[in-house]
């Protein structure tokens, strides 16, 4: 039986979180930028040597009687060169899958585009598409790009013909290594792939003359066969159940389908992975100046430093700005349990990101700072908003900080989970204010909104955010 995307959300944004998430790009990955499947590839090669590919549904056969009849591969090359060199724009799932924290990319592909939305996403891609690649390791790289049947700028080397699958042992057989390896101790993602591909076949196979029923779960998408689509109801009828024979099929190798009926829907289902494997990430905005009653200054540290060792303890990924009278308390409350719980691993539970200093243009001070919170917003899923507050020397007197109501602004036009402390006065009243204003827009606060406008016992402070902390992440 097919998996509903609930199940695979919560347990694939699970595995990102843990560091166990791969990604497997096929064809359909790429389709939507505008480049060819294995078909379309193959279809003028076909048709020169009198061949028509709709007929045929051995495609490496295709390739292989095109080689043989021209007794060179150039003409391949070179539909590769002209299939795959063109400069495509970066579809919204590669954009999405390139965001997402991940380290593992394998795909049959030969474009550029999965190495290319890495690089848009600030991060440094180390490409292997040849086996002498497989030994060296590219400086401060942040993820692996597996192409394992080889890259469009050597197309000679680029398996497609049947014999390049027959050979494949031979010239690629640590790609094998590596997949077999990564298949068992990671969970995968197939996208955009149509399972059709021998390499995968026999290695999956080998996999589960291994372990038998102990294969580890991966997923993948399939477009439900709709009806509507033929006009023949029993051609509807046979692609239905040879497309739940091949479901069927699949999970015996651990790999559980996720039926969409447009593949707009795998586009809303990834969002949500990314949504969902941030709300662990838990960014705490706040500053104090000044303390007014009932809260002086160590009531208040003592808050943030409960609070972010609450989270913590609940497995969650405290990000601070080191908010002034504020950030020393939440590290040291986060460092707390840290070391007594977590195994020291304090980059997996505690990052740190001060606001640069120094920049005497107000104007450019402003944009850095802008840009600072949107980066630091965009990594987390959940902002918590305490006090909020400083000293005005225009003014001489004490105001809302101005930085913490921008930073509302910001997790608000992400869609990001709000929650806002409104006891704590200042910036996190006038953000509780608003709240309560739209609450149709927080519905997930509307139980908890005049607690947190009133409450003051640290205690149950505490209790409430993280009863809407867990709310959110189940």
């Amino acid at each position: 039986m097919a998996v509903k995307k609930e199940e695979l959300i919560r347990n694939y944004a699970k595995a990102i979180r843990e560091g166990n998430a791969a990604i497997f790009g096929g064809a359909g990955l790429s389709r939507p930028s505008g480049f060819v499947d294995w078909k379309g590839l193959l279809r003028p090669l076909a048709s020169d040597i009198g061949l028509d590919v709709d007929k045929e549904t051995d495609m490496l056969s295709v390739a292989q009687f095109y080689k043989n009849q021209r007794r060179t591969r150039s003409g391949i090359n070179q539909a590769i060169l002209e299939a795959f060199s063109v400069d495509a724009q970066i579809n919204e799932n590669i954009r999405i899958i390139s965001r997402l924290p991940i380290f593992t990319y394998w795909t049959t592909n030969y474009d550029e585009l999965l190495e290319k939305g890495i690089r848009e996403a600030n991060r440094n891609p180390d490409v292997k598409s040849e086996s002498d690649q497989l030994s060296n390791m590219k400086r401060d790289r942040d993820a692996i790009v597996y192409k394992m049947h080889g890259d469009v700028n050597h197309p000679a080397n680029a398996v497609l013909t049947k014999e390049d699958y027959e050979l494949y042992e031979h010239h690629r057989p640590l790609f094998r290594t590596a997949l077999k390896g990564d298949l068992v101790s990671k969970v995968f993602l197939f996208i955009g792939f149509s399972f059709e591909d021998p390499n995968l076949e026999y290695i999956l196979g080998q996999i589960h003359s291994l372990l038998g029923e102990n294969v580890p779960n991966h997923y993948c998408f399939f477009k439900r066969v709709q009806e509507n689509e033929f006009s023949d109801p029993a051609e509807y009828g046979y692609s239905k159940a040879r497309q739940d024979m091949q479901e069927e099929n699949l999970r015996n190798y651990g790999i559980q389908t996720v039926f969409v009926d447009s593949y707009d829907e795998i586009t809303d289902i990834l969002r949500e992975i990314e949504r969902v494997s941030k709300l662990y990430n838990v960014f705490i905005s706040g500053s104090a100046y000044e303390y007014t009653a009932p809260w002086n200054e160590q009531q208040a540290e003592a808050l943030a430093k409960k609070l972010a060792g609450a989270l913590v303890h609940e497995e969650c990924r405290i990000t601070s700005g080191f908010g002034l009278g504020l950030g020393s308390a939440i590290i040291n409350g986060a460092l707390d349990i840290i070391y007594n719980e977590k195994y020291r691993h304090i980059d997996e539970h505690l990052c740190l990101r001060p606001f640069p200093q120094n920049i005497p243009d107000p104007d450019k001070r402003a944009k850095r700072w802008k840009e600072y919170r949107e980066s630091i917003i965009d990594e987390t899923g959940i902002s918590v908003f305490l006090f909020g507050n400083k000293y005005d020397a225009a003014t001489e007197s004490t105001i809302v900080a101005d930085g913490c109501i921008q930073e509302f602004e910001i997790t608000k036009a992400k869609g990001n989970i709000i929650i806002p402390v409104g006891s704590t006065g200042y910036a996190a009243k006038a953000i509780c204010d608003e709240v309560k204003r739209n609450i149709s827009d927080y519905s997930y606060l509307s139980d908890a909104i005049d607690k947190l406008e009133t409450e003051t016992d640290i205690e149950n402070i505490i209790s409430i955010v993280l009863a809407i902390v867990k709310k959110q992440q189940n």
